[in-house]
């Protein structure tokens, strides 16, 4: 004969389970993934049940595992993050999406929040955000994280037309590696493209952002605030 008090502990054990927001984080760098592992879980009703190190590690821990969310890096080597939520999002409507990047840039997050993501955030951003991210991506609610939120409102106050806002997700990928520095052969390599595609993207960003090379590039990011120039003109480390 079973004890009330244990089939009571039992059952709570049973529904606490069943209310774990099943999460499979997608980053490409291992001590991001274990530390925003450890951040998350100890909300108490998220569980991590995979991880991934790119958009296709990530589709295939979905073949794999069910899950309730996905928090997925923007800017990855691979498929890269924006081409993998659009493909999750094919495959299942069902799964909340979170958006997680290193870079605040308005024409990003306009882009990340047009392929249909419920959660946008910074990785700097307050514990308490990611957590809430993270549930309100699991009842389809859409959140932004108060960062990208105020960048996004001080960009409408100021009414300026964002040159990046017209390229497309993939477009700003290659564009942010550019201004990083990265090479076209490294490009390549990290983003799973052949070198003459590389080109292509580099070409199409020039012709759309109305420059002619890297250094009008470089300024016209500085201009809009991607990136920061020392006293040189040079990229600011």
């Amino acid at each position: 004969m079973s004890h009330p008090t244990a089939d009571r502990e039992m059952s709570v054990n049973r529904e606490d389970r069943y209310l774990m927001i099943r999460t499979l984080l997608v980053d490409d760098h291992t001590l991001v993934r274990t530390a925003l592992g450890h951040l998350i879980q100890s909300a108490g009703d998220i569980q991590i049940v995979a991880e991934a190190e790119s958009g296709e590690d990530a589709l295939k821990k979905l073949r794999e595992e069910p899950v309730d969310v996905v928090l997925c890096d923007i800017l990855m080597p691979g498929i890269g993050g924006m081409e993998t939520i659009r493909r999750i999002r094919a495959r299942d409507e069902k799964i909340g999406l979170v958006a997680i990047t290193a870079q605040v840039d308005v024409s990003l997050a306009r882009n990340v929040l047009a392929e249909g993501v419920h959660a946008y955030v910074t990785k700097d951003a307050p514990a308490d955000e990611l957590i809430e991210a993270i549930r309100h991506a699991f009842r389809r609610d859409r959140f932004v994280s108060s960062r990208i939120a105020r960048e996004i409102a001080l960009s409408s106050t100021k009414g300026d037309v964002d040159p990046f806002d017209a390229l497309s997700g993939r477009e700003m990928q290659v564009l942010m590696m550019i201004l990083e520095g990265t090479s076209n052969q490294q490009i390549s390599e990290r983003l799973c493209l052949s070198p003459k595609t590389v080109s292509t993207y580099r070409t199409r960003l020039l012709e759309k952002l109305g420059v002619s090379n890297d250094i009008e590039l470089l300024r016209l990011a500085a201009r809009q605030g991607l990136v920061e120039l020392d006293g040189s003109g040079d990229k600011g480390r």
